[in-house]
């Protein structure tokens, strides 16, 4: 990632000693004014992105957290069974076929919703329907709150609001005393979380130069991998206890953030002048500058409002919507994004099912993440995106298949060919997020960055279903997720390569760039 930003800055660089048309000169040199004040990347810009990053850590933890809320516990059986039972009960019996009092959980009923709420011969549907509903609100959240930071609310709003509701609605979660009302939390909980990791990507990544941006966005995923890493942790501290301390213990944090992005995080510069507000935009930039001579004054302003038209929250959606180019983009990338969701969040459910122990197939899924992030930080900007999706997502399809395989040998290879799926799953969608952010202006940067994010939320929300009816008919979600991802990543296909190429900031600027590969033969499919 660090040479892709390196090759965009020189691109940029290239662009900038061209004389551009008079409408365009201004918008052409965006990103090499504001870097000419503020730098490439100083300490305060530093602070700046850790700061924002830091919000993945809470959005991994509420994601993932039910992997060990709503896990099936381990159970045995009693001295109190009859002859006709005695032979019959074992740790793989089906405990729906067994008298009531011939077996018991090996741990305290509260120690899992299923056992808390006796929904161990639930329907797959009810027992999946918490983790359904999360990525369910995610779904909503993401198509209701995607345009807020484009137009009214800004980055930094938008992210100390879904972050704080976020917390307080998994902080409500642990007064749930049913399945139904703690669903309809993880729903609420889903819907403010939903665009979190967006705000953070495009503010982080908005606050500092082209050449960093690419480190900026993968401090993100490796905060994301913190988060997921923290759970088995704490899930493995609270063995014994009650599922609700790990909403508790996640919560609390997570809102104490939420004051702290609302005291010391600074507003994108770049979003600030494309809404018009100058005065703003300045005084950002001198306190990013660290000194307060800065005379530079914005100019130019007029085409950015005639595109944003007006403030209403779907502006940003009906441009994306208008352009035809920008329509065929986003649902591709959409398709791909549904794939990928799929496997993300389908394979850590579906972990306890491996015959494997579930904390450490948790653990490693988590640190499987961390490669992940440095293949995308250093492979990044040396593979094309459309290339490096394709082979990853088929990579991930084929593994997932083979770990769907039943028989005594191939469950001795699960885990491991679980988790080279797992980590091209990864890969392939920190990918997919650094290609999105290339492939549209700043205008709806950050729009079109939510719905691809919804569409991978939208895998996920089939994801346990698919998980829970595996357990109780026999066949295996793995190989469903397989092929799903594997024909999904073909639509790369139908993208145009961003490698190399500027960053725009208005869809006018993009359209000239579209005439010109055009010309050149690489541009939209």
């Amino acid at each position: 990632m660090a040479d892709s930003t390196q090759l965009l800055s020189q691109v940029d660089l290239a662009e900038s000693k061209s004389t551009p048309p008079p409408n365009q000169k201004h918008l052409s040199s965006l990103d090499s004014r504001i870097e000419q004040y503020i730098g490439d990347f100083g300490w305060s810009q530093f602070l700046q992105a850790v700061l924002v990053s830091m919000a993945w850590i809470f959005d991994g933890q509420q994601t993932f957290i039910t992997i060990f809320t709503d896990a099936r516990p381990t159970w045995h059986c009693t001295d109190q069974l009859g002859d006709e039972w005695s032979s019959s009960c074992d740790s793989v019996s089906n405990i729906c076929r067994l008298p009531k009092n011939s077996w018991t959980w090996d741990w305290p009923a509260h120690t899992s919703i299923i056992s808390e709420w006796s929904l161990e011969c639930a329907a797959s549907i009810v027992t999946g329907l918490p983790a359904s509903s999360f990525f369910m609100g995610c779904l909503v959240g993401g198509f209701v709150l995607a345009t807020l930071a484009d137009s009214s609310l800004g980055r930094k709003n938008m992210l100390f609001l879904t972050c704080l509701t976020m917390s307080l609605s998994s902080l409500l979660t642990i007064f749930s005393i049913n399945i139904w009302i703690y669903s309809a939390l993880r729903f609420v909980c889903g819907f403010f979380r939903s665009t979190i990791g967006t705000c953070s990507l495009v503010l982080a990544t908005e606050l500092v130069g082209k050449r960093w941006r690419g480190q900026v966005g993968v401090m993100g995923f490796f905060c994301f991998t913190l988060g997921f890493l923290s759970l088995p942790a704490m899930a493995y501290m609270n063995i014994g206890l009650s599922w609700r301390y790990l909403y508790l213990y996640t919560s609390i944090p997570g809102i104490i953030y939420s004051a702290l992005v609302r005291l010391f995080v600074r507003e994108s510069p770049r979003w600030l002048f494309v809404r018009g507000r100058e005065e703003e935009a300045m005084a950002t930039l001198k306190s990013i500058a660290n000194h307060s001579n800065l005379t530079w004054s914005f100019s130019g302003l007029s085409s950015f409002e005639q595109e944003t038209g007006n403030d209403n929250i779907f502006s940003a959606m009906k441009i994306l919507l208008e352009k035809r180019w920008a329509l065929r983009r986003l649902s591709a990338i959409m398709v791909m994004g549904f794939g990928m969701g799929m496997v993300y969040y389908g394979m850590p459910l579906g972990l306890g099912d491996l015959a494997f122990n579930l904390y450490l197939s948790v653990t490693f899924n988590a640190l499987s993440e961390l490669p992940s992030s440095l293949v995308t930080f250093f492979l990044v900007g040396k593979l094309n995106r459309k290339s490096s999706i394709i082979v990853f997502t088929s990579l991930s399809g084929v593994c997932s298949i083979i770990c769907g395989l039943k028989g005594g040998e191939w469950r001795r290879l699960q885990i491991g060919v679980e988790l080279v799926s797992f980590f091209s799953a990864c890969t392939a969608t920190d990918i997919l997020f650094i290609f999105t952010i290339e492939l549209f202006p700043t205008l709806v940067r950050n729009s079109a960055l939510s719905m691809v994010r919804q569409a991978v939320v939208l895998g996920g929300v089939f994801s346990p279903m698919l998980v829970a009816a595996g357990r109780g008919d026999g066949f295996s979600p793995y190989t469903v997720f397989g092929l799903v991802i594997g024909c999904c990543g073909l639509f790369a296909l139908c993208l145009p390569e961003t490698r190399g190429r500027a960053l725009c900031d208005t869809m006018e600027e993009e359209e000239e760039h579209n005439e010109k590969a055009a010309c050149n033969g690489v541009g939209d499919v």
